[in-house]
């Protein structure tokens, strides 16, 4: 069964626009230790270089356990994999709407391949997280009854 790493706190933080699947550039170390589900995306962001190019930051794999010297650093910055018109609709969006472009579940294709599903989204206020906790409760007991 392939791993599935999810951003459990993305779609109460964040409303989200528009989805798009990314690859990710990884080294060895860090493909095993996600295969063991040792990822966590909750502090996650992505951002476009200067080189126009997309990155996630604070993206947290944990080391190897039987890497030896050459094993990754957990929070380094890696590279996300899009195609072009995709790169360039998300830096449109980035610059002219304010968004943020956030990860919201990691997992392996079925060809062994990790890919990053990543959200363009608008941070929501308080008063909206209580309208969502609100619904979550009446859908809860409509669902008992």
């Amino acid at each position: 069964m392939n791993p599935v790493i999810v951003n459990r706190r993305a779609r109460f933080e964040y409303v989200l626009e528009e989805e798009f699947t990314a690859g990710l550039m990884l080294a060895g170390t860090e493909v095993k230790a996600l295969r063991d589900g040792k990822a966590n995306l909750s502090d996650a962001y992505a951002y476009v270089s200067e080189a126009g190019e997309v990155w996630i930051k604070n993206l947290h794999i944990s080391e190897f356990k039987f890497g030896t010297y050459a094993n990754h650093a957990p929070l380094r910055e890696r590279k996300l994999l899009l195609k072009k018109n995709e790169l360039k609709k998300i830096r449109k969006e980035l610059q002219n709407n304010g968004l943020t472009l956030i990860p919201l579940k990691l997992y392996f294709t079925p060809r062994g391949w990790a890919k990053l599903d990543i959200a363009l989204a608008r941070g929501k206020k308080f008063y909206d997280k209580r309208a969502t906790l609100k619904e979550r409760d009446i859908d809860r007991d409509a669902a008992r009854e």
